[in-house]
């Protein structure tokens, strides 16, 4: 067998999820990038908008946008810290924790979808491995600010 890039299956799976996301989604107000900003705010209510970029990385300002978004809708609601004036904290809102079932459903679905047919030891190797691989994606982003220039001397 020929070697093909994990990243191309990676990133066509990705495509797909986003695609079943938003098909799932189309009847309710979210979109299919906002889920991931109702699954961190209800399970970490007060997180900073800081703190979501980092977590889902993503740009500061997109995640400004699509919370923007949410708060127009009904979904969060955002309050300058008590600690720090400059930063803000989310919540969600009634109307989150309601539709927070249904996203988390969703996302069972599309992994049961994938899986189909995956022994539960397959499923366990392929869910141990993409975590390898996304800690030291995480692992690259966390880090990338502080490396120096590949053509500076050290």
């Amino acid at each position: 067998m020929v070697y093909t890039s994990l990243m191309k299956f990676i990133s066509r799976i990705s495509r797909c999820s986003d695609q079943y996301r938003a098909d799932r989604l189309s009847e309710t107000e979210l979109t299919s990038s906002q889920y991931v900003y109702i699954l961190n705010v209800c399970r970490n209510p007060g997180i900073s908008q800081d703190g979501i970029a980092k977590k889902i990385f993503v740009n500061k300002s997109n995640v400004a946008r699509q919370l923007a978004a949410l708060e127009a809708s009904g979904y969060v609601t955002r309050i300058t810290a008590v600690t720090d004036r400059r930063g803000i904290e989310v919540y969600p809102t009634e109307k989150a924790k309601e539709i927070l079932p249904f996203v988390r459903g969703m996302l069972r679905d599309w992994d049961s979808y994938l899986t189909q047919g995956f022994t539960d030891e397959e499923k366990e190797t392929v869910a141990r491995l993409l975590g390898i691989m996304h800690e030291r994606a995480a692992d690259y982003m966390e880090n990338r600010c502080c490396e120096p220039d590949s053509g500076e001397k050290a």
